[in-house]
């Protein structure tokens, strides 16, 4: 029996990647994204599913889990890779930058992983996988970019409350922190940068398939520094 896992941003440079390495995995992938432009490859695919959820609407993103719980019975994983990033230090920073960061980067993720986490606690078992970055981890790092920095940082946090509740009941939390994501927009807005010392969509792809697979299962409140040498 194949598992069943929801990805969100799906159609982004590191989605279309983590998407391809599931299906590759004979998982039965629903993916999330307004789109799916890069999703071509999956499109006949009989266990792929695209749907186009507002992530920032809690009621939305809630009976979208509900239903594909009630249509598959287990998701077993959920990876939450929606976001977005914004440079910007403490002089250029409005509150309304602050919470547009905190819209994309921390909501988008929660409203999945309320109904999401619920699911699996019930069922006894459940991988949720958000995307955090190293300036949310090092927040020293976060001086030219902070609302994005101080919205990731939420995700560590929430996955240690969630974590903290799950104790015992076969349900992980884990969150990927990677440093430079060598996609064609990093790459046009630093040309000069050594791009091999970058982390490749597919490298984080393969660390995503073993939080998700039963090699992971004697980790407990996992944080994956997936920095290459950037």
């Amino acid at each position: 029996m194949p598992k069943t896992i929801i990805i969100t941003g799906a159609n982004g440079n590191l989605g279309t990647a983590v998407v391809k390495k599931f299906l590759e995995e004979d998982y039965k992938v629903i993916a999330v994204d307004h789109s799916g432009s890069h999703l071509g490859f999956a499109d006949r695919h009989p266990q792929f599913e695209l749907h186009g959820i507002d992530l920032t609407n809690e009621a939305e993103s809630n009976a979208f889990v509900k239903e594909a719980a009630s249509l598959y019975g287990n998701i077993d994983c959920g990876v939450l890779l929606a976001g977005g990033f914004e440079m910007g230090g403490i002089d250029s920073t409005d509150i309304a930058q602050i919470r547009k960061m905190f819209t994309l980067n921390f909501e988008t993720a929660y409203n999945i992983a309320r109904p999401l986490f619920q699911h699996m606690l019930q069922n006894g078992y459940g991988r949720l996988v958000f995307t955090g970055a190293r300036p949310g981890l090092n927040l020293e790092e976060g001086a030219n970019k902070i609302a994005y920095a101080l919205s990731k940082s939420l995700l560590f946090n929430l996955a240690e409350i969630l974590n903290k509740e799950a104790k015992g009941k076969n349900v992980i939390v884990s969150v990927i922190a990677p440093s430079t994501i060598d996609t064609p927009p990093n790459r046009k807005d630093m040309p000069d940068a050594n791009f091999n010392n970058w982390v490749k969509p597919e490298q984080i792809a393969d660390v995503l398939s073993f939080i998700c697979s039963d090699k992971g299962n004697v980790l407990r409140e996992p944080v994956y520094k997936v920095y290459n040498n950037a």
